[in-house]
């Protein structure tokens, strides 16, 4: 990574993607289509992962496009067109003016929560010493860097992030699941049957 004073080039750029990012993510929540919504997303990924080359983490960068832009969102517009949302004119997420209401005070609750965090004191513990990314990436490699606490420290939580993201693969199924033709033929034949008799 640089080392500061910065160049121009390099916060122009920084300063530009996480404009993108911020954008986007702003399209991604305000758009009623969720295929439109799926896609301004993607774009979030790809300035992330622009973001990610800039800090010289290039194996973050190379997995947030091949795992979340690439099949992440595949899994998400499946699942978009397997619900059959209909038009995005039926969709909407708030309804009302309470609705409303609740998300303007829940956005000034977390924009308040920003402020704080940012006027925070970093503790020195949290600080990586000078040169300490060098050594770890010397030691075990892009990969061994982000491997070694998700598969020991944080293998709890991949492995629920894992099984929380097929519980809604298959709740999307069963919502999307439409009746067989053959079902909907023998239904009538039965109700037949019966009044006959």
């Amino acid at each position: 990574m640089i080392d500061p004073p910065y160049p121009l080039f390099y916060t122009f750029n920084f300063y530009l993607f996480g404009v993108i990012a911020l954008a986007s993510a702003l399209a991604f929540v305000t758009r009623k289509s969720p295929v439109a919504a799926a896609l301004w997303l993607v774009n979030v990924m790809f300035a992330l992962a622009a973001l990610y080359v800039m800090l010289d983490a290039h194996f973050i960068a190379a997995i947030q496009v091949l795992v979340y832009a690439g099949a992440i969102m595949v899994v998400f517009l499946f699942v978009i067109m397997l619900l059959n949302l209909g038009h995005p004119s039926e969709i909407a997420d708030v309804r009302g003016k309470w609705g409303k209401a609740a998300a303007v005070v829940l956005g000034v609750i977390l924009l308040a929560e920003i402020a704080v965090v940012s006027g925070a004191s970093i503790e020195p513990e949290w600080i990586m010493p000078r040169g300490e990314m060098e050594r770890l990436l010397a030691e075990k490699g892009a990969i061994g860097v982000v491997a070694d606490p998700l598969f020991t420290n944080y293998l709890l939580a991949f492995e629920l992030t894992s099984i929380l993201l097929l519980i809604a693969i298959v709740g999307a199924v069963t919502l999307g699941r439409r009746p067989d033709a053959a079902d909907a033929a023998v239904a009538p034949i039965g109700e037949g049957s019966i009044n006959a008799g």
